[in-house]
C-alpha cells in the first residue's frame, strides 16, 4: 500500500505539490470521461512520474432515484467503464446517493464548523441541530427500495467493468443514519449494511472507495468498531481506494479531527490493511480549515498545508508497519 490522494488536476503546480510530498499516486479531477481526455491526463502526470489510478463519475441522481431517465444514466456509466479501460485506469470511484440535500451542503450531511487545534475548524454533525425534517428530490425512501436500486445499477455496470478489468469503487454514503430527510441510509448499520452493499453482486471488480471517518460516523465505539471492518472487508479483496481520515465521537454527534487526534488509533489501522495485503492507495480528506490555509488560484483546493500534513503521517504510518514486519 501507499500514499495516494484525490480531486487533484494534471497542472505543474499541482504535479509538483504532490511529489514534493512523497505523493505519485492519485485520483483525478477531469473535466470529461471520453478516451482522449482520460489518457491525456494519464500522459500529462506522468511526465512528473505521478500515476493516475483512477478518477471520479458525477453522481447520477437519477440512477439513485430510479427516475425514468435511468438506464440512460446507466449507459453512460458503461460507456464511462470502458473509456477508462481503454486509458489504462485501474477503476473508477463513484457515490450511490439517494438523498442529495443541495440546500444544507450537497451530498455531505453537515451542522456547523467546530473550533480545532491552531485556528483550524473542523466539519461536524450534530443532528440535535440538524433540520431533519426536510424534504428533498429524493422523497422519503426506505433501506429495501435503496438496495433495490443499487441492486438494478450493479447488475448491469459490473459485468461490463469485469470484461474490461477495471473496479469499481463504491464511496460510502455520509454520514451514516438510520434516517436523513426521509431517506434511510443504505449503509446503516454501518457493517450489516457494507455486507449487504458488497453481496449485491459476487465480482472481484465489485467493492469500496472506504472512508475511515465516513465508517466511524455511524459507529457508537468507532475504536472498537471499526478496526473489525476493516479486517472484515480487507481480507475479501473488497477495499480499493481507503479514504484515511478520523473524528471525534461517533453515530449522529461527530468532529472530523487531524488523524493524529481522533478516537481511531490510526496506525492499528495501517497494520491491518497492511497484514491484509491490501495493495492500493491511503489517501487523506476532509482536511480541517484554516483561514491562511487557501489554495493557490486556478488549482485544486486541496494544495494546501493540511493535504500535506496528512501525506507526511499516512506515508510515515506506512514505514512503520512494514519496518514493524520486518523486524
Amino acid at each position: 500500500m501507499y500514499v495516494g490522494t484525490q480531486y487533484l488536476g494534471t497542472s505543474r503546480m499541482e504535479m509538483e505539490f504532490l511529489v514534493r510530498h512523497g505523493v505519485t499516486h492519485f485520483d483525478a479531477r477531469v473535466e470529461a470521461h471520453d478516451v482522449d481526455t482520460l489518457k491525456r491526463h494519464r500522459e500529462a502526470a506522468a511526465e512528473y512520474g505521478v500515476d493516475l489510478e483512477m478518477v471520479h463519475i458525477p453522481i447520477q441522481d437519477s440512477i439513485g432515484h430510479a427516475a425514468p431517465d435511468r438506464d440512460e444514466a446507466i449507459d453512460r456509466v458503461c460507456e464511462w467503464i470502458e473509456n477508462a479501460a481503454e486509458a489504462g485506469l485501474r477503476g473508477l470511484n463513484y457515490n450511490f446517493c439517494v438523498l442529495k440535500a443541495v440546500d444544507a451542503g450537497g451530498y455531505v450531511q453537515r451542522t456547523e464548523r467546530r473550533p480545532g487545534r491552531g485556528g483550524t475548524t473542523y466539519s461536524s454533525f450534530e443532528l440535535s441541530k440538524y433540520d431533519n425534517e426536510k424534504r428533498y428530490a429524493a422523497g422519503e425512501v426506505s433501506r429495501e427500495e435503496a438496495f433495490e436500486r443499487a441492486a438494478y445499477f450493479l447488475e448491469r455496470i459490473i459485468p461490463v467493468a469485469e470484461s474490461n478489468n477495471l473496479q469499481m469503487a463504491c464511496h460510502l454514503n455520509d454520514p451514516p443514519a438510520p434516517t436523513l430527510n426521509g431517506v434511510e441510509k443504505w449503509n446503516y448499520p454501518v457493517f450489516d449494511g457494507l455486507k449487504r452493499f458488497s453481496e449485491l453482486v459476487d465480482s472481484p471488480v465489485h467493492g469500496f472507495n472506504f472512508c475511515c471517518g465516513v465508517a466511524a460516523e455511524g459507529l457508537d465505539n468507532p475504536a472498537e468498531e471499526l478496526p473489525v471492518i476493516v479486517k472484515y472487508f480487507a481480507e475479501r479483496n473488497k477495499l480499493f481506494n481507503i479514504h484515511f481520515r478520523n473524528i471525534r465521537g461517533g453515530l449522529h454527534d461527530f468532529t472530523e479531527t487531524w488523524p493524529d487526534e481522533g478516537d481511531v488509533n490510526m496506525y492499528q489501522l495501517a497494520k491491518i490493511l497492511h497484514e491484509a495485503g491490501y495493495a492500493y492507495m491511503l489517501m487523506p480528506d476532509h482536511a480541517p480549515q484554516h483561514p491562511d490555509d487557501v489554495a493557490p488560484e486556478g488549482v485544486s483546493n486541496r494544495v494546501k498545508q493540511g493535504f500535506a500534513f496528512q501525506y507526511g503521517y499516512i506515508i510515515a504510518l506506512i514505514q512503520a508497519v512494514e519496518n514493524e514486519t520486518k523486524g
